[in-house]
């Protein structure tokens, strides 16, 4: 089954040609609290998206769900997610949770009214990860590696992907019967990982779901449309190419897959070193 690829953008035009381009998820992202504290040393993009933003992406959107990351818990969780969810998301994202209390809050808020995601990111959340899943009402579940990579004091976004934390994840959210995916990927054969060796691994975990990573098209460069557009059409072309390969590979293929994965984190590792 392919993968149920993930865009992150709050532009109407952009959402329309990465869904045309066979994007099956477009994700806007409000989550603000506590992350440039956490990734305002890093190379990452911390999104300046507004809940006024749901209603004009959802308007251009034809078969792609919308996907609305909140913020983590805190005093205003009820007012910020009945408002994602009156302006029309398919999918309520919690990132950077800890607890099972906290997964229980956002539940019960959401209370069926469209389609629940936790984002595991925290050291805490895999820690607590049995008791979490009992909570009956998750739909979704993401591995977030950039937080989670950072919070384990790794160095390497991929590092829990090597070293067996993700492994053991899918196996339990596998268990429960709950739909799942981790990471991000770039386009085929570019990122200090090579995306096809990431693709390979989330075919060998059952994964179903992967986010386009902002260098797999960053719209803060000055492409224009037609730029932009071809970007998408042969990224995600080259993605579903290589799926179909993959249908093919039996059990061996993977299994070497994942042994290069670990010498290629490893290397990057001590590099950074």
């Amino acid at each position: 089954m392919a993968l149920k690829l993930m865009y992150i953008t709050n532009n109407e035009n952009v959402a329309r040609i990465a869904e045309k381009s066979g994007v099956d998820i477009i994700f806007i992202d409000l989550e603000v609290n506590g992350k440039h504290q956490r990734q305002g040393h890093l190379d990452t993009v911390i999104s300046m998206h507004s809940i006024s933003d749901i209603p004009k992406v959802k308007s251009v959107l034809r078969k792609a769900k919308l996907l609305v990351r909140v913020n983590p818990i805190y005093e205003n969780s009820q007012k910020e997610i009945e408002s994602v969810i009156s302006n029309g998301a398919d999918i309520v994202m919690l990132p950077f949770f800890s607890t099972t209390k906290e997964v229980e809050k956002f539940i019960g808020i959401v209370d069926g009214r469209a389609i629940t995601c936790l984002l595991v990111e925290t050291p805490s959340a895999v820690n607590n990860i049995d008791e979490i899943l009992s909570v009956d009402g998750i739909d979704m579940i993401h591995i977030g590696l950039n937080d989670l990579h950072l919070g384990c004091g790794m160095k390497f976004m991929f590092e829990p992907l090597a070293d067996g934390t993700v492994d053991m994840l899918c196996k339990k959210f596998q268990e429960q019967d709950i739909t799942y995916g981790f990471g991000g990927i770039a386009r085929l054969c570019q990122g200090l990982l090579p995306a096809e060796h990431i693709v390979a691994e989330h075919y060998r975990l059952g994964s179903s779901m992967a986010i386009l990573s902002r260098s797999f098209v960053n719209t803060g460069n000055s492409y224009n449309d037609d730029e932009i557009k071809w970007i998408f059409i042969n990224g995600v072309k080259e993605i579903r190419d290589y799926e179909r390969s993959l249908c093919d590979m039996d059990i061996s293929y993977f299994e070497e897959n994942h042994q290069v994965v670990i010498s290629k984190v490893k290397e990057i590792v001590e590099g950074a070193s």
